[in-house]
């Protein structure tokens, strides 16, 4: 089978590690890729977001399976774009339609459809600059600290969690009126804070059967402690230690079942992931929002512990056959530390050549922004690499991933060094 993943992160790097490992798996593509991509497949230069391009790659290179790595492809309709394209429509393309996309690209269709089916999640309410007034008021209502949404996509950036309310009132206004996230922020969702423990469930479904994945926790601020700026994604580890058969019980009946059926009993074609990201608040899980697609750094920890064939998967996902498979887990634990560019989140100079990779055995490299440029590996991004482990515990293999670190370097290379600190 010829295979073609879109995207350039660490989340494409573990794509292109797992499928071409794949007895499946002939030809591999990846676009536009990085150098790390480049070890598996073959980098074509295409943007995500360009669909016609896609289309003659696809074409060309008899392209039967198309997974798709980031959200913006998704929430631009790409796989409408195939579904409506007699040439591409029996190709199989991993992600949703653009109705089951808008479950991420906008956080009030995401909440609407979790009141709709019963899902449990924090009370809510949106407003636009039309009635920022009434959001205010709305504000002086809720106990701090003040949770401010960005409806739309905000390249991960666009919630903020405030303990003042003169503040929260401030950026709300800033959000709504100045366009803080530009036209992410044109409808603001304000909810209620939830105090308790964060995680993330992955599903895999093919619109009426589902899997469950490994479960992760990622660690978003810059800062140790997590303080600081958020960022894309600083480290994670799976499993989550503290989900025992309980818990996941309940996020199975109160959450995976009811967000599938209701996907369903929408008539919304979703072939692909679902990540739910939850919170666990006194036992009880919720959901804090929906993502369409794997995440990152979360990828690079779940998918080296699925033994079964990813291709298998994804093929059967396309051709909803996914309760033919069985899906098999392995039951060590992986952690992930992402190495960034001095400055990230903020400004950062990009093109530093990176030394110690070919020095790395036991822990694997996932390339997330990086460039290939004379022969040398080169940084191309904030987030740059992720080094993950795989041992018996989290803890064992937090070690290794830090031990293997120190064999890395990239001139104001920095990383946390108490990734899984609260667990």
């Amino acid at each position: 089978m010829n295979i073609l993943v879109l995207g350039s992160g660490g989340r494409e790097h573990a794509f292109t590690y797992m499928i071409a490992q794949s007895k499946r798996c002939e030809n591999l593509f990846a676009a536009p890729g990085n150098a790390g991509t480049a070890q598996f497949a073959t980098n074509v230069p295409i943007l995500v977001n360009d669909f016609q391009a896609i289309k003659d790659c696809v074409l060309e290179n008899k392209i039967e399976l198309v997974v798709v790595g980031p959200e913006d492809p998704l929430v631009n309709g790409i796989y409408n774009f195939f579904r409506e394209s007699n040439s591409l429509k029996d190709t199989i393309l991993i992600g949703p339609s653009l109705e089951g996309a808008r479950l991420e690209g906008s956080k009030e269709r995401a909440k609407e459809f979790m009141l709709e089916h019963d899902i449990p999640t924090a009370a809510y309410q949106s407003f636009t600059a039309v009635n920022l007034d009434a959001g205010k008021q709305f504000l002086e209502t809720l106990s701090p600290p003040y949770v401010l949404k960005a409806d739309g996509l905000a390249a991960g950036k666009g919630v903020l969690i405030i303990d003042d309310l003169e503040e929260a009132k401030t950026e709300l206004e800033n959000m709504l009126a100045h366009a803080k996230f530009g036209a992410a922020s044109a409808t603001v969702v304000i909810e209620e804070f939830l105090d308790g423990i964060e995680l993330s469930v992955f599903v895999l479904t093919d619109g009426v059967n589902y899997k469950i994945l490994p479960t992760a926790k990622d660690y978003k601020r810059i800062g140790e402690g997590d303080v600081g700026l958020n960022t894309g994604g600083m480290g994670a580890i799976s499993p989550v230690p503290f989900v025992d058969d309980t818990l996941m019980r309940k996020i199975e009946e109160r959450i995976v079942k009811p967000t599938v059926e209701g996907l369903k009993l929408e008539g919304i074609d979703y072939k692909g992931f679902i990540f739910i990201g939850l919170i666990k608040v006194h036992g009880e899980p919720y959901v804090i929002e929906y993502n369409v697609r794997m995440g990152d750094p979360e990828t690079e920890v779940v998918l080296p512990r699925i033994k079964t064939d990813l291709v298998d998967l994804l093929e059967a996902t396309g051709k909803q056959r996914l309760d033919k498979i069985d899906l098999e887990i392995d039951p060590r634990a992986a952690a992930t530390v992402m190495l960034v560019s001095g400055g990230y989140p903020e400004a950062y100079n990009k093109g530093k050549e990176i030394t110690g990779i070919e020095r790395i055995g036991d822990s694997i490299v996932f390339h997330a922004g990086t460039i290939q440029q004379e022969g040398k590996v080169r940084t191309n991004g904030g987030r740059v690499l992720a080094v993950t482990s795989l041992d018996n515990d989290f803890r064992k293999a937090l070690k290794k991933s830090y031990k293997n670190i120190e064999e890395l370097y990239f001139d104001r290379m920095y990383y946390r060094t108490d990734i899984g600190f609260d667990l």
